[in-house]
């Protein structure tokens, strides 16, 4: 009779144990696909996350990052809500969408307005009567030159704007075609030195970032340092006032938070590899502070970000422990059952 009652627990055991043997093995073969919307070609957005994209594959083989193309951060919010992108950067002060969270702070960005020395603009509110070459609709700098000239008082009908590509804004800079170039680039950014160097442009101060501020938490009020762009003669020859933002990592919140969590992972502990892949890296942060994103971080990256707290095991190993255990439970059971049936057996 006991033999009876053995046999099945012992069959149910053993299959259980191949199951969760197979299951280990698929997750360990599986190999993850995620697509990352940035920005333009010719802008910061898509070769950072390229960067991105090759440092997360180099170190994990399993996790492949597409990056694609796109008109910049509305654009990536709209992609991450439809699950077209499952990770986007952005500016922080892009309206969020519901379903993403926060990976990383990547790098700084600060608003650089360049006016050709023939325009007369000495501030924002002179661009009144000019013609401004802007980036795309869908790309967050195209809403930040409308936050700034809708603080200054500066209506659509005031000025004439273009939305255009860095390539074409330049080319018709050049051309004497527009007056003024609005982008949101990191300090130092390459793209501004070679205009500067390559043209009679010059950068104009953006003030009033505490104000701004008060509309929107998530600007800073920053400043372009005297010398960034050329030393001697110092250009900007002054600490040059303007407002900053941070890009910033998202992620939709529906995305498997261990591989959110080795993402995070490799982005910081790797981050050597990632600044020669593309310099911007040095710069990556945990989300934190007046700036911030208004968004959760994503549970993956909350658990990188806390590995060192005392609880994280019982906070964030919870249900790995319980698949840990419940796996052991299965082969002692199996190995008691087996033992009981031989003793059994042998009466």
């Amino acid at each position: 009779m006991q033999i009876k009652f053995l046999l099945p627990v012992a069959l149910l055991s053993f299959v259980s144990i191949g199951a969760f043997g197979w299951k280990l093995h698929h997750d360990k073969q599986q190999v993850y696909e995620l697509t990352l919307a940035t920005g333009t070609k010719t802008g910061n957005y898509y070769p950072f996350g390229q960067a991105i994209a090759e440092v997360v594959v180099q170190q994990n083989p399993r996790i492949r990052i597409k990056v694609i193309e796109t008109q910049g951060a509305e654009e990536n919010m709209r992609r991450l809500q439809a699950n077209e992108a499952q990770l986007a950067i952005v500016q922080n002060d892009t309206d969020a969408v519901p379903s993403a969270r926060v990976i990383a702070s990547l790098f700084k960005e600060v608003f650089h307005l360049i006016v050709s020395e023939q325009s007369g603009i000495q501030t924002v509110s002179d661009l009144k009567g000019k013609h401004i070459a802007l980036m795309a609709k869908g790309s967050g700098s195209y809403s930040s030159f409308w936050f700034v000239s809708d603080h200054y008082g500066l209506k659509g009908n005031d000025f004439i704007s273009t939305p255009s590509s860095w390539t074409e804004a330049t080319k018709l800079f050049s051309n004497g075609e527009v007056d003024a170039i609005f982008r949101v680039l990191p300090p130092g950014s390459s793209l501004v030195s070679d205009l500067l160097e390559n043209t009679r442009g010059k950068l104009v101060p953006i003030e009033q970032g505490a104000a701004m501020k008060i509309k929107l938490p998530y600007l800073e009020a920053d400043e372009i340092p005297k010398g960034t762009y050329k030393a001697n003669p110092a250009v900007p020859d002054a600490d040059l006032p303007s407002v900053g933002v941070q890009a910033t990592l998202l992620v939709r919140e529906d995305v498997d938070p261990d591989m959110v969590q080795e993402i995070t992972r490799i982005l910081f502990e790797y981050r050597r590899n990632l600044v020669a892949a593309n310099s911007l890296g040095a710069m990556i942060s945990q989300p934190g502070g007046s700036g911030g994103l208004a968004l959760p971080l994503h549970e993956g990256a909350r658990a990188y970000y806390d590995r060192e707290k005392p609880d994280f095991l019982d906070d964030k190993f919870g249900s790995f422990g319980f698949v840990f255990v419940d796996r052991n439970a299965f082969i002692i059971l199996a190995v008691a059952v087996t033992i009981a049936l031989f003793t059994e057996t042998k009466k």
